[in-house]
Formats: C-alpha cells, sequence, structure tokens
C-alpha cells in the first residue's frame, strides 16, 4: 500500500516517516527531514507517499502494521484524515485539519502544526484586517492563527463561495465574494491556494495586479517557488512580501519535536537548506 521512494532493503532504519499528498513530485519534506534526522543522529527515514483519496483508509491501516512512526499530510488529505486517526490534539480540532499525524503510546494521533508555521513571520506585525485566499486545510490554519493574533477584521473569498461562506461561519470571520476580493481593502491579503506553486499553474495567481493598493502584506504559503507571480506583483505595487518558507520550516520544525521530543530542527540551518535545494531544482 506505500510507496514512494523507498530506502534499499535491509538498510539500517529502524523507523519510517513520510507525507501522503497528490501531487507530492515538488515537497521539499524528504530531503529536509532526512537531512535533519541525519543530523540529529536518529535511525529513520522520510519518504515520499503519493496518495490517492480512495487509498487513504488502506494507507493508516498499512501505518498502523508497519514500523511508520509519523508523518505529514498535505493536499487533498488535511481534513479527510481526520476520521481515520484514533486521536486529535485540541489544535486540530480547532483549526478542523491536520498536517502531521504521530504516535502518543498506542495511539495514532494527528495535530495541525501549520498554524505555528504560519504565525512565525508575524510575530512582530500588527495586522488590521486580513482576506484569506482559499478555503481548503491550508487556509483552516491560515484562519486559525489570524484569530490568535485577534485580527479584527477577517475574510475569506473561494471561487466555490459556499466552501467560503461553510470556512467563515465556523470561524466567525465574514465571506467575500470572490468577484469582490479585489476591492477588500485589506492590509494583509494571503493566498492560501495552489496557484503558483510549481508545476502547470506555476504562472498563476489567486488575485490581479490591480488589486494590490496603497500599502500592506502580501503573504504567500507557496515556498516553491518562493517568489510567485502574487509575490511578484505585490512587489512591484510597493507591498511588503513573505513567502512561505518560514511556515514550511515552522511547521516542519514543529512536527520534528512531536516525532522527537527531546529534538529539535534548527530554523536557520533548514531554511538555508531549502533555498539551496529550491535554487539547484531551477
Amino acid at each position: 500500500m506505500i510507496t514512494g521512494k523507498n530506502p534499499p532493503f535491509m538498510m539500517p532504519y529502524t523507523a519510517l516517516f513520510g507525507i501522503i499528498g497528490h501531487p507530492l513530485a515538488h515537497s521539499m519534506s524528504p530531503a529536509l527531514h532526512n537531512w535533519a534526522f541525519s543530523r540529529a543522529g536518529i535511525a529513520g527515514f522520510y519518504m515520499a507517499w503519493p496518495l490517492q483519496p480512495e487509498k487513504l483508509p488502506a494507507f493508516f491501516d498499512a501505518a498502523r502494521a508497519l514500523p511508520v512512526r509519523g508523518g505529514n499530510i498535505t493536499l487533498p488529505h488535511k481534513v479527510t484524515s481526520m476520521a481515520l486517526l484514533d486521536g486529535l490534539s485540541p489544535r486540530a480540532q480547532r483549526v478542523g485539519a491536520i498536517n502531521t499525524f504521530y504516535w502518543d503510546d498506542a495511539c495514532l494521533c494527528g495535530d495541525n502544526t501549520d498554524v505555528a508555521g504560519f504565525l512565525d513571520p508575524l510575530a512582530h506585525r500588527r495586522i488590521l484586517s486580513a482576506l484569506v485566499l482559499g478555503a481548503g486545510g491550508a487556509s483552516r490554519a491560515v484562519l486559525a492563527g489570524l484569530k490568535e493574533l485577534e485580527v479584527p477584521d477577517i475574510g475569506v473569498s473561494n471561487r466555490t463561495a459556499g466552501k467560503a461562506e461553510t470556512l467563515a461561519e465556523e470561524f466567525g470571520v465574514h465571506h467575500v465574494p470572490w468577484d469582490d476580493r479585489t476591492s477588500s481593502g485589506a492590509d494583509c491579503i494571503i493566498n492560501a491556494t495552489t496557484q503558483g506553486m510549481a508545476g502547470e499553474g506555476v504562472d498563476n495567481t489567486p488575485l490581479p495586479a490591480r488589486a494590490f493598493r496603497g500599502k500592506g502584506l502580501a503573504y504567500d504559503i507557496v515556498y516553491n517557488p518562493l517568489e510567485t507571480r502574487f509575490l511578484r506583483e505585490a512587489g512591484v505595487a510597493g507591498w511588503d512580501t513573505q513567502d512561505g518558507l518560514a511556515m514550511f520550516v515552522g511547521q516542519a520544525r514543529e512536527s520534528f519535536r512531536l516525532w522527537h521530543r527531546d529534538k529539535d530542527m534548527p530554523a536557520r540551518e533548514a531554511a538555508a537548506l531549502v533555498k539551496r535545494l529550491l535554487a539547484a531544482d531551477v
């Protein structure tokens, strides 16, 4: 059931970790975590497990039977995986999506480390109004983070209005119709969609350039590439920009701590590694 870039048979790995999602071709998670394992002297191996939605229940059955000690979860499984685990952290229940699974004694549990990762670059910034583009699992983490920051005015917009309306009601924020997103007036706009991600849609953006009026912060949770069209056009308009690298590294470090409670992943070295990998992949 578990497929991906498997380690050679009989190699001395005592624990398997990995990321599930579809697609996974451009994920830097395996390289980052295997580097961190090696640095910390952990006999583990982190793999990419491309997984179609219909295979999700079988995957977690296999994970319980094999020496899988934890992993990450990305699109499109962040919400649907929740019902297949034995327990959820309070944070995961609050967000309504998970990106990490781990063992707590005999229970396979889920948590959401995306929230902490999202908040890392915003520690010293005051946001008065925010617009979240997208209504998937990543958007849930972004909305939860903005609520923790006590941003007074939060809107969410999505091409499929019903998804955004449901999310807005759940998090106590307001729905911005997709056609009105260009005139929201928000001073922080977050791309929580896959628009601009490396691959066929790399030249796409969820927001036309004319929407960047005045001053503000454009935050893209996409980290591959580091400069998306969304950020490039925001920068040309004079906005501050924040790429997704800090969030990616931040959530990875939190996941690492869940799996190895006495170990840490150094933030600066991890970010430098991912930058080198991205540069080599161009």
